[in-house]
């Protein structure tokens, strides 16, 4: 018996017959297409029809749907978009924002290259993130306290990432973010957008400077899955009602737990793990996924 979809196409500007193409690229899925209907704004359309589509045929669907071109397509499950109650959860460096954190802290110390280049094969998955993060947080031994308050004045939201935190909101869902990055960042911005639930790391600070280290555990790919876990248990959502969105391999649990798994501007692996990926630049296409 065929399952119900959501196929939302999104794009700058989309083409007049975008939905009629993505419906014949499904047709040979034994997939039924309902009627378009279009939202968006002036940055970006979207146009969304109902699917009935056989769940074995899904992953075929969905490469099927990458010959569309510069349109984005993804098919998301309808008990996501009808759920009563839903749980968004999101990474922060590179999709809540715009920055690694770690890479602005490291330039302080004359180290961004160094670092920047760890990052990036941590979140492609080559290294494991535990050791790659405590590695990279030693670069910064001896810095200043004070370091922080300027990145801290660096870092930009994601466009569309307050968007998408109101839209949420208004709706009466809640919405968490799960950091590898660092709580001294993230916990003005968590208190800006009002986030239900947060969790980073914690940069050790002694004398007024950072010691390079981290207290306590680090945030890494398990921690991640298990915190949307129990956010999502304490707000009583079931998994299958929850958005994640992501950007690298720490993010993988997370977003194979949710109901689905949204990768933003990914890296490959995380593109071809997630069940939609988003690479225009506004966060808040996320929105039309979870028809929020």
């Amino acid at each position: 018996m065929p399952s119900r979809f959501a196929l939302v196409l999104s794009a700058r500007t989309l083409l007049p017959k975008a939905g009629a193409t993505a419906a014949e690229l499904l047709a040979p899925f034994g997939a039924s297409v309902g009627e378009f209907v279009p939202s968006g704004d002036s940055r970006y359309e979207v146009l969304t029809a109902a699917v009935e589509l056989d769940d074995a045929r899904l992953t075929e669907a969905r490469g099927a749907l990458a010959a569309l071109g510069e349109a984005e397509a993804a098919l998301v499950p309808a008990r996501v978009q009808e759920a009563a109650s839903k749980f968004l959860i999101m990474d922060v460096d590179s999709t809540l924002i715009q920055q690694e954190v770690i890479e602005l802290l490291a330039e302080h110390a004359g180290k961004r290259a160094e670092v920047a280049a760890v990052t990036e094969a941590a979140m492609r998955g080559e290294l494991d993130f535990a050791q790659s993060l405590h590695a990279r947080v030693r670069t910064l031994e001896g810095l200043p306290v004070e370091v922080i308050d300027r990145v801290r004045e660096a870092v930009l939201l994601t466009p569309g990432a307050a968007e998408l935190v109101s839209a949420f909101h208004s709706a009466g869902h809640a919405v968490a973010v799960v950091s590898g990055g660092f709580n001294q960042i993230l916990a003005p911005l968590a208190d800006r957008l009002s986030l239900d639930f947060w969790r980073a790391n914690e940069l050790e600070i002694v004398d007024g400077r950072l010691t390079g280290r981290v207290v306590g555990e680090v945030v890494d790919r398990a921690v991640k899955e298990h915190s949307l876990r129990a956010w999502a248990a304490e707000r009583g959502v079931p998994l299958e009602a929850c958005i994640a969105v992501g950007d690298g391999a720490n993010d993988l649990d997370m977003l194979g737990a949710a109901g689905l798994g949204v990768a933003f501007h990914a890296k490959p692996a995380v593109r071809a793990a997630a069940d939609a990926a988003v690479d225009l630049p506004y966060l808040d296409v996320v929105r039309h996924f979870a028809g929020v």
